[in-house]
């Protein structure tokens, strides 16, 4: 079976073998893309796609519960991928699900379901995540040029809207209005009513009427003063993809292949669209280059197209067959430093969306970031010593950094209420697009912050349980004792410490913390009170006694005479 780049033992596995899987777990189908890895160009070429329509979109409507027989056919479908990825030689697979996943109600419990019956690790990721790496699968096959250009996705469940000119996105949205959701919604005959048509245009352009205005408000003014008129649009996904083929077979008599740079022009698609309402599911199933599955789904999805063409002022759009999985992949590139060009803004994006989450709620920043500071010289000083958080042996998520956000954004579930205020913190953190991570790593930061104070992880708190790996509760574990630390450590939020070392006695158990005071004359007497009621957590946690030392700055830091 393909190792599972979330495993620990997997970290260096792909070493060995330049073949990476990507899978995309959709509202409609499963897709997945093998690629070759060429660090050299750097670049990757697809060797192998494979998909299957599992309609994972189809909830409960009483419980808004993935049903038994859809996840039955998403597992099926992805142990069909995992054989498909192994017979290509593939070292390694990223997994994702979106919208359908995101949105049900046992959607957490049926990740969960996969890791054990697969040993798949599965990332949950937000819209706007979905969007930036939708961005990134674009880039990877269309040269922008340095000028602006919209990306349009509709999937299953979502629609997906970038602005970006090549370089990092300004503009990143994800609506809920897609394919599969709006066939079981609005489309209640067949063919469809004229009611059922104009209640589902209405509710469209309804939804897709704020984000293409917030987009808008990114572009440059006209000389009139109005927004400038809309830049090259691209669209991808395969409703997109299937509405120009309909035109082109229609037009010339056969698809493009690759049907990457086709262009569509608005009336053409509102042509097809014509037709399309004017038919039932099994005349439209009967037109070719329509699948079944396809034909049910695609009058909405046309409907989308159109609206949201016409809201942007597009007359026309140009086809990317690249989009989500192959963003996947580039995401994996940048995060393994094999991509050095324009597109290497990974770390960036991440720095950026913790600041950005921040200033939101108003945040003591100073303070966020010397308690970031604290906390990364005792994981530092500590590692190989009471922790192991380095080398293939701890997995691939960058621990430190995830460590460094929570620290910064430990306090903002003050925004909230003081009350209480630390599970207020795991919420916001939760649900606030921490973009640049995935959505593992979002539950390990802001399970980071909820255990920053007052209770220690438990397995009957749902947050802790949210963390679907061992290892990631095991990290929550430990990294949330020295967060508590450091925390104590500037209790008066002034940087009364200014820094510190250790040193562990391993045969009496005792680990001795020298706090250097950033003012002589500061005896930091409620930092000391502060860390002696917090300290037990580490104790429990690393199973030793910590004895603290404040020195001032006119002591040497661990001197001679002290143990």
């Amino acid at each position: 079976m393909p190792v599972n780049l979330s495993r620990p033992s997997d970290a260096l596995a792909l070493a060995a073998s330049p073949i990476l899987a990507a899978i995309d777990i959709g509202t409609n189908s499963v897709h997945m893309v093998v690629a070759r890895i060429r660090p050299e160009l750097p670049a990757f070429s697809i060797i192998g796609r494979e998909k299957e329509t599992v309609r994972l979109g189809e909830h409960d409507p009483e419980t808004a519960k993935l049903t038994p027989e859809a996840m039955a056919r998403g597992i099926a479908a992805l142990r069909r991928c995992q054989s498909i990825a192994q017979a290509q030689g593939a070292s390694a697979i990223i997994a994702v699900a979106t919208s359908a996943v995101r949105e049900a109600a046992n959607g957490r419990a049926y990740l969960k379901q996969i890791e054990q019956e697969l040993g798949l690790a599965v990332d949950l990721i937000s819209g706007p995540e979905e969007a930036r790496r939708i961005y990134l699968g674009v880039l990877s096959g269309l040269e922008l040029g340095n000028q602006d250009h919209v990306i349009l996705d509709i999937g299953g469940g979502s629609t997906e809207l970038v602005l970006g000119d090549g370089r990092e996105p300004r503009f990143l949205s994800s609506t809920k209005v897609g394919a599969v959701r709006l066939t079981d919604q609005f489309v209640q005959s067949d063919p469809i009513s004229e009611e059922d048509y104009e209640r589902l245009r209405a509710y469209v352009r309804g939804m897709l009427e704020r984000p293409v205005e917030e987009l808008r408000s990114y572009l440059p003014a006209s000389q009139g003063g109005s927004a400038a008129a809309c830049p090259p649009l691209v669209g991808t996904s395969g409703t997109i993809e299937t509405l120009a083929s309909l035109v082109a077979r229609e037009q010339a008599g056969a698809v493009p292949v690759p049907m990457s740079g086709y262009e569509l022009s608005l009336s053409d698609l509102e042509t097809v669209l014509s037709r399309l309402r004017r038919l039932s599911v099994s005349e439209r199933q009967s037109l070719p280059g329509l699948s079944e599955r396809r034909a049910e789904i695609i009058l909405a999805g046309a409907v989308i197209l159109t609206e949201a063409m016409t809201l942007l002022g597009a007359e026309r759009l140009v086809v990317c067959e690249r989009a989500l999985r192959e963003g996947l992949l580039v995401d994996w590139m940048l995060a393994h430093g094999l991509i050095a060009d324009h597109l290497r803004y990974q770390q960036s994006v991440r720095e950026r969306s913790v600041l950005h989450m921040a200033q939101r709620y108003h945040l003591d920043l100073a303070h966020g970031e010397h308690v970031a500071e604290l906390s990364l010289s005792l994981f530092d000083q500590l590692e190989g010593v009471l922790h192991h958080w380095r080398g293939a042996a701890a997995g691939e998520l960058p621990w430190r950094e995830l460590l460094k956000a929570a620290a910064i954004l430990h306090n903002c579930g003050h925004h909230v209420s003081h009350s209480a205020h630390h599970k207020h913190s795991y919420y916001l953190i939760r649900n606030g697009d921490l973009l640049g991570y995935t959505e593992a790593e979002v539950e390990i930061i802001a399970n980071l912050a909820r255990y920053h104070r007052k209770t220690t992880p438990k397995k009957k708190h749902q947050n802790y349980l949210n963390l679907v790996h061992k290892l990631h509760r095991r990290f929550v574990d430990q990294a949330s004792a020295l967060l508590r630390l450091a925390v104590a450590l500037d209790r008066r939020q002034l940087g009364a410490i200014a820094s510190l070392r250790v040193k562990f006695d391993a045969e009496a158990r005792i680990l001795h913390l020298y706090l250097q005071t950033a003012q002589p004359n500061d005896h930091c007497d409620l930092e000391l009170w502060s860390l002696d009621y917090k300290k037990d957590a580490f104790e429990a946690e690393y199973d030793v006694q910590l004895i603290a030392y404040c020195l001032s700055t006119q002591t040497p830091l661990i001197p001679a005479t002290v143990p």
